[in-house]
């Protein structure tokens, strides 16, 4: 079965439809007529390639791929309904989405685009650490690894680079921050103890830097949007990484998350990526 082929909303009207044994009962709870509902579901089961039911004279029967796709639907039913409330048309959908620091502050500059007119909240979580996109502590992440979780998705956005920037090649003190990303440890194993400022916001690092007191490992991304830094090294091939935008299989299919998946990638490709 070729998933990509439906949304959410097809999904409500089968899931209206397998519940209420046919289209009859299915009117109320979508206010849809019968025959805009038999049109939709014959839609849906030709986009499929699937037989979802069976048209008997009193209603309709689940196929055994009709009781496949209830199961899924009805899964995801459990975790997209609180977050997109068709039926009361009053509750704001919230995407919630976790990148590092650095991907954050691009974000947060590009928010006019991301919103676009959508009614839709967007909740930035600025972390370095990895939040459980499975549990769905978050609906969006960007990650610097493909994803390998059960029930993942991931879309390659392109490569990242970093290098090390400073206001002056005179610097030589370095911002250090205490954490465990590739870039932390690799200036942790580059600076000296009584040469070294220690951070545990990424962004304190960037505000030394910028004051002329530290040196930084950067993404080039960031550091070339600032023209008072000069990049002191080569790009650190050690540090390249890809950059991945990263959701739940399932909720990639519903209509407000698609469309914020697709502007994240537009603005990320646009301003983070190197190829």
């Amino acid at each position: 079965m070729d998933e990509t082929n439906f949304d959410w909303d097809d999904l409500r009207l089968f899931l209206a439809v397998a519940r209420g044994g046919g289209l009859a009962a299915a009117t109320a709870s979508t206010r849809k007529s019968a025959p805009t509902l038999g049109r939709r579901i014959l839609s849906l089961e030709r986009r499929l390639g699937l037989e979802l039911f069976r048209r008997m004279p009193r209603g309709y029967e689940l196929t055994e791929d009709g009781r496949d796709l209830l199961a899924k639907a009805e899964a995801l039913e459990d975790r997209i309904v609180p977050i997109v409330n068709h039926a009361s048309g009053l509750a704001t959908p919230v995407v919630k989405i976790s990148a590092g620091t650095w991907v954050t502050h691009i974000l947060c500059g590009a928010i006019g685009d991301l919103r676009a007119q959508d009614r839709v909240r967007l909740r930035f979580v600025a972390s370095d650490q990895v939040l459980d996109i499975g549990r769905r502590e978050v609906l969006i992440g960007v990650r610097n690894r493909r994803p390998e979780g059960p029930g993942l998705a991931g879309r390659r956005i392109g490569r990242v680079r970093f290098a090390v920037y400073a206001v002056n090649k005179t610097v030589q003190t370095w911002a250090r921050i205490i954490g465990s990303t590739p870039s932390a440890t690799w200036v942790k194993e580059q600076s000296r103890d009584d040469d070294a400022i220690e951070l545990t916001d990424p962004r304190n690092a960037l505000d030394l830097t910028l004051a002329g007191k530290t040196q930084a490992v950067l993404p080039t991304f960031l550091g070339r949007r600032f023209t008072t830094l000069t990049q002191r090294s080569e790009p650190l091939e050690e540090l390249d990484h890809d950059q991945w935008l990263v959701t739940h299989h399932e909720d990639r299919f519903v209509p407000e998350v698609r469309r914020v998946i697709d502007r994240l990638y537009d603005v990320l490709r646009e301003n983070c990526a190197t190829a």
